[in-house]
């Protein structure tokens, strides 16, 4: 899933200085789960810029909704005979959500109130870790399901460095080695002489939707 965080309300707020009409979209889906964009978040970011307003002695209109998904055009049709009303949208989605409203809605500003940080999944204690780096050329077949390129400090695709210590990165010593952790998921699977396979040097990525465009 896509792991994201809120912006800081004074960048936010400097984002939509000058509109006096916002609407807040939320999404249903990724930023729900990791409690950064969801129908709750919405209702704090509201209320936390209705009071900075009301502070400045301003009373700028603010209305609030969230849809299942930005990040599909589907969803953010629903809202596009609305947007009309209001100045900007205020987007608490990843970055694919905020540029699939933009083009959708086409004719209203679209602004970010999240930073989108990386690909991810549940830790089992209530955070998240990076687990993919979308990097187009996916290698977990030959690393047991775990990927050196997220979870390896210096993205090494054909074995460890040589510096970790106690099956800990030398990098970022709290974090688990990803080259160790390979290893030990091959052993179990008894697929050790993966290891022994050269992973082919990554070409340079062409983007999807070009390729769809070009071909």
């Amino acid at each position: 899933m896509i792991v994201a965080e809120a912006k800081p309300l004074a960048e936010i707020q400097g984002m939509i200085q000058g509109y006096r009409k916002i609407l807040i979209a939320g999404c249903g889906t990724c930023v729900t789960v990791c409690l950064s964009g969801g129908a709750q978040q919405v209702e704090i970011l509201a209320a936390s810029l209705r009071t900075a307003w009301k502070q400045q002695g301003l009373a700028w209109e603010i209305n609030e909704e969230t849809q299942l998904r930005q990040c599909d055009p589907m969803f953010v049709q629903q809202i596009r005979d609305r947007t009309g009303e209001y100045d900007a949208v205020l987007s608490m989605a990843c970055g694919a959500g905020v540029q699939t409203m933009a083009e959708t809605l086409g004719d209203i500003p679209v602004l970010p109130a999240l930073d989108t940080l990386f690909f991810g999944g549940a830790d089992g204690q209530g955070g998240f870790v990076e687990l993919c780096a979308a990097c187009g050329q996916c290698i977990l077949s030959r690393t047991g399901g775990v990927c050196p390129v997220a979870r390896c400090a210096k993205g090494l695709t054909d074995g460890p460095c040589g510096g970790a210590q106690a099956g800990k990165c030398e990098v970022a010593k709290d974090t688990p080695c990803a080259w160790q952790l390979i290893y030990v998921r091959l052993l179990r699977l008894g697929q050790l002489h993966l290891l022994k396979e050269s992973t082919p040097p990554k070409a340079r990525r062409v983007h999807p939707a070009r390729l769809v465009r070009e071909g």
